[in-house]
């Protein structure tokens, strides 16, 4: 079966398309900004225009920040609803035959239908970072088990400065918080707990991590399987250096041997090709005697 094809919507800098590639799907990014770290094939398009024929799936991440708990109840209404007309444009890409599956990705809260949750924490990584993700298809989350020994690895804001703000201007301080790592230290701690090694710091603060993509993309590998096409086999053809003489005559009917005597097909059994062992040999010879040979 060749990799179906899967289109990521809003990819960014590709912590989902990574996730979907290792589960086995050829992957394209779509963006409405320039994505230079982006890892496979990119089109930078509005998410809700951009052509989704010659896909087999379509996976989606609107952005979330008008649902995150990390934004003011005053200034959701500030950051655009993308999730609806996102959603609608996909059912009716299924309901078109225009692909088969899609996938919906945000944060709790988010008004999505029917979501299954995945956990860091329950796949090991050093995030727990809970998502949504809602599909037309069934598919599974992971249950949580929060039993890590050590604290999550906070992978938001700026490189971890939360802490400590200039009061004179009331934004975060440019100085670490007493204990907190540097910038660069910051960084490598995030990808290591992504399990991302290619990201800057801004788009980790924004990934999925590949893990969540791969857990539900081994699933929609099993839908593949469904949705696939049939493969039409072209004709055998002939590749011996000694063709095989035809078996049957000139008019057509009985059929001969190389010699010209006519073949008799037992009562059980499939027709011989010579009719006798001295012409079975003659033919052998024919065949594995070079040109010239005395």
């Amino acid at each position: 079966m060749n990799r179906p094809r899967l289109l990521d919507l809003f990819c960014r800098a590709g912590g989902a398309s990574a996730g979907y590639h290792a589960a086995g799907f050829d992957v394209t990014g779509v963006d409405i900004d320039p994505q230079p770290h982006y890892p496979f094939p990119f089109v930078q398009a509005d998410a809700l225009t951009v052509d989704l024929t010659g896909y087999d799936v379509v996976a989606a991440s609107p952005p979330c920040q008008r649902y995150s708990t990390a934004t003011p109840t005053s200034r959701r209404h500030d950051h655009p609803d993308l999730l609806d007309p996102v959603r609608q444009r996909l059912q009716e890409a299924v309901a078109r035959g225009h692909i088969w599956g899609y996938v919906i990705e945000n944060v709790p809260g988010a008004p999505m239908h029917n979501p299954v949750t995945v956990c860091g924490d329950t796949l090991r990584l050093g995030v727990r970072r809970h998502r949504l993700f809602e599909s037309n298809l069934t598919l599974y989350g992971t249950p949580c088990h929060h039993d890590r020994a050590t604290p999550a690895v906070p992978v938001y804001g700026s490189y971890g400065q939360r802490g400590r703000r200039n009061p004179d201007v009331g934004e975060p301080s440019r100085n670490p918080v007493d204990g907190e790592p540097s910038p660069a230290t910051a960084t490598e701690a995030a990808r290591a707990a992504m399990g991302i090694d290619w990201m800057p710091w801004p788009d980790l603060t924004q990934a999925i991590p590949p893990a969540y993509t791969f857990w539900l993309g081994t699933q929609l590998m099993g839908h593949a399987r469904h949705h696939a096409k049939p493969v039409t086999q072209a004709p055998r053809t002939q590749t011996s250096p000694h063709p095989r003489p035809p078996l049957t005559d000139a008019t057509g009917g009985k059929r001969h041997c190389r010699c010209g005597r006519q073949l008799h097909r037992p009562a059980t059994g499939r027709w011989p090709r010579h009719c006798s062992h001295a012409c079975r040999q003659a033919a052998y010879r024919a065949r594995t005697t070079k040109p010239g040979a005395a």
